[in-house]
């Protein structure tokens, strides 16, 4: 038996021992990691934030998530050894023939300060919950919209909190009352696709939402952000996305390098033998995004399947996936990243439309059918 550990229950840790699951013919035994008890779609957060759902209707509880030759585990990750392919929870030491880490990117808060005393971010389960309970009783005042640092997940979501915060503050009558502004270190919002951007910019313009580019965050103060040129921001209610970096115990591994895990673009493979590193964990020339882990996860499968069973080894990892973007007022547009591919990056925009809002419940409900055998349902 091979055994492969997989240490990260998310979007690539997901699809990674799923496709193992239904390929093994029995020579295979995966162990899946996650300190967690449920998965959350990155985009639910908006929807838990907004009240346009409940945080029970967003969870996946990973005891759903049954497949033949797998094995959950419900243990948090306190040492990886590279070298020796073994890994220790607070539970128990693994011993493996294949390691991969799709552990994700955690919140270093600290790395702004004032944010955690002055501020909140909306990118953690915890502060979508927070801010569904400040939201409503917000009435007034200037709102910001703050990028920490980057790269960061999901590279449209400030954007996306920006106009559906008009939306919540427009539907109940006191978006006049308010303003808002998006700042980030970025020249446009979705740098690899100026048609993305220039719809976005559009839509600001449109609703009085301000776009102050090219600006970098230093920290908070009690109703201020101080920016690294040393002018400021006020403001009444900061909404952030904290500075992302690879988790501690990724770090104190040695696999890391300025933050992430290195790979190579192709293969996903780290620079220690029988260790691979797929999503937001890993430096692999792609956005950070869901999307992307699962085509990276998919690659490792083969390149797997293909060493037990001796066969070829899979194509590169093309780098593509497609991001949706909510405008607000119920409109869903998209774009189709190709990173690797090509010669360029490109980023190809799809005009908001109701195709792809039912494009995009049918993109969250076909993964809940396949990794947690749900019926594909509406919203």
């Amino acid at each position: 038996m091979t055994r492969v550990l997989v240490l990260g229950a998310g979007f690539g840790g997901l699809e990674l021992a799923t496709m193992l699951s239904s390929a093994d013919q029995g020579g295979l035994d995966v162990v899946l990691i996650d300190k967690s008890d449920a998965f959350v779609f990155g985009y639910s957060k908006l929807d838990v934030m907004f009240g346009r759902a409940t945080l029970d209707s967003v969870r996946l509880p990973y005891r759903a998530f049954g497949k033949p030759g797998v094995r959950l585990l419900q243990e948090t990750v306190t040492a990886i050894d590279p070298e020796t392919l073994r890994v220790t929870t607070e539970a128990t030491v693994h011993e493996a023939d294949v390691v991969v880490v799709a552990l994700g990117a955690d919140y270093d808060y600290a790395a702004t300060p004032g944010l955690t005393e002055y501020g909140n971010e909306f990118y953690s389960v915890a502060g979508a919950q927070r801010l569904a309970e400040l939201l409503p009783r917000f009435t007034s005042g200037r709102v910001v919209v703050g990028v920490c640092g980057a790269p960061y997940k999901c590279p449209p979501a400030p954007s996306e909190a920006a106009l559906l915060l008009h939306d919540f503050l427009l539907a109940r009558g006191v978006r006049d009352d308010c303003e808002i502004s998006i700042v980030t270190s970025f020249e446009t919002p979705i740098p690899p696709s100026p048609d993305s951007s220039a719809a976005l910019l559009t839509a600001f313009e449109e609703r009085g939402i301000a776009f102050l580019p090219g600006r970098r965050i230093r920290a908070l103060e009690a109703d201020t952000v101080v920016l690294e040129d040393g002018t400021s921001l006020p403001f009444d209610l900061f909404l952030g996305v904290p500075k992302h970096r690879a988790p501690d115990v990724v770090q104190a591994s040695g696999m890391a390098e300025d933050g992430y895990v290195p790979v190579s673009s192709e293969t996903l493979a780290t620079r220690f033998p029988g260790v691979y590193a797929v999503g937001d964990v890993a430096t692999a020339g792609v956005p950070k995004a869901g999307v992307f882990a699962e085509g990276a996860a998919r690659v490792v499968g083969e390149s797997i399947l293909a060493t037990l069973r001796g066969g070829d080894a899979p194509g590169p990892f093309d780098g593509r996936g497609s991001c949706y973007i909510e405008f607000g007022a119920g409109r869903v547009g998209r774009v189709d990243i190709d990173f690797l591919s090509g010669p360029n990056r490109t980023g190809t925009f799809q005009a908001p439309s109701a195709a792809l809002v039912q494009e995009k419940v049918h993109f969250g409900a076909s993964r809940r059918a396949k990794w947690f055998g749900e019926a594909e349902r509406a919203g």
